[in-house]
């Protein structure tokens, strides 16, 4: 018997079991119309359209640094990457208000220029960014690491610098890392609730006027703050589940095309 096997499968229906269960009573025993009411879908459009602007940001502006640490071995930068998922993540959502707030030097500036974090959008996003960074640039770093340096020191060879070799000659290579990097990050954002439960425990501003975070709508449901109560939870939680899944399953197949070539 492979008992290496054996072990493994059961380590593995540890993780799955109770997300079947949780599918199982939301989309049977326990269903309640309160948790797929429009309501509880317009706070997963709205998780959905904030994570992938999220996302966005994520390979705008930290892909560079994910390649700067797959080939600069630099450990210091690379032990501060885990900070903002190391800490409580209400922290960052505390952390947020703080930098907004104006009686702090920082929030008086953004305030001045119209920046506001609390209860919008642009709050919300920023939080799901932090959160979902540390994911995108653990995912895309071994990728880079993984890839034959031979074109990119020809490149810098040739008087290229490492951005620009980066912007010329990795990332035109790089679809399906960056694709899996991107699936797994979002994935990762939609499921935050502490740091977004502080700073946009719903939103103020159109289209999405008094809409809640989907994960924040289900933790209303569970604390009966909603009509609903547990039912509602468990159902609105199985409904997000069937949303989120098809974005786990895609980034997993990304990770095999590429595994394959």
């Amino acid at each position: 018997m492979n008992w290496l096997r054996a072990v493994s499968i059961a380590a593995l229906a540890l993780l799955l079991i109770p997300i079947a269960v949780l599918l199982y009573y939301g989309l049977g025993p326990f269903r309640n119309p309160a948790g797929y009411s429009l309501a509880v879908f317009r706070s997963i459009e709205l998780s959905l359209f904030a994570s992938a602007i999220a996302v966005v940001v994520d390979v705008a502006l930290f892909t560079p640094l994910a390649y700067y640490l797959a080939r600069g071995n630099d450990r210091i930068a690379e032990s501060l990457v885990d900070i903002p998922i190391s800490v409580p993540h209400p922290i960052i959502g505390v952390a947020l208000i703080l930098l907004d707030s104006p009686i702090t030097p920082t929030g008086k500036f953004l305030n001045s220029l119209g920046i506001n974090f609390f209860d919008t959008i642009l709050g919300l996003v920023i939080a799901l960014v932090i959160m979902s960074a540390p994911i995108y640039i653990k995912s895309m770093q071994p990728y880079f690491e993984s890839k034959d340096p031979s074109p990119e020191e020809f490149a810098m060879g040739l008087g290229a610098g490492r951005l620009r070799t980066l912007f010329t000659v990795v990332l035109p290579d790089s679809g399906d890392g960056l694709s899996s990097a991107s699936l797994i990050s979002m994935s990762r954002a939609l499921s935050e609730f502490g740091s977004i439960s502080i700073i946009a425990f719903y939103v103020t501003q159109y289209p999405f006027f008094g809409v809640s975070p989907a994960s924040v709508t289900i933790f209303q449901f569970f604390s009966g703050s909603e009509a609903g109560g547990l039912n509602a939870a468990v159902t609105a939680s199985a409904a997000m589940i069937l949303v989120a899944l098809p974005i786990a399953l895609a980034g997993h197949f990304v990770r095999r095309r590429k595994r394959s070539r």
